[in-house]
């Protein structure tokens, strides 16, 4: 049910860096909230983004969820998903925004139905 979409100026020309950027970013959401990896999906996209006026590495993370969105997970995930980020795409931290959102259940479907 978390959905995690990465959105990148930043290359993505490697496909074991584009795996490890999937794989390691759903970790990360299921751990710091609280739920089952199996129910996590994570989406990146090449774009075109300009910010602070200028162009380059940048990217943009907008993480949806039913519940767990808190304050203190928050925190924790801009910090963990940052660190991921600089790591293996080369983005500097600044240049990065992160929006975090929480659904009701009756608004998310999977499966034929919702999860409410």
């Amino acid at each position: 049910m978390p959905l995690l979409k990465i959105e990148t100026s930043a290359p993505l020309n490697d496909d074991r860096q584009v795996e490890r950027v999937l794989q390691e970013s759903s970790r990360i959401v299921a751990d710091l909230l609280h739920k089952p990896e199996q129910y996590v999906m994570v989406a990146l996209s090449p774009v075109a983004m300009l910010m602070s006026a200028a162009g380059g590495p940048a990217a943009f993370c907008d993480l949806r969820s039913i519940g767990g969105i808190e304050p203190d997970a928050c925190q924790a995930l801009s910090q963990a998903l940052c660190a991921l980020l600089e790591t293996t795409l080369q983005i500097a931290p600044e240049r990065i925004y992160l929006n975090f959102a929480e659904f009701d259940a009756a608004s998310w479907g999977w499966n034929g139905t919702t999860f409410g």
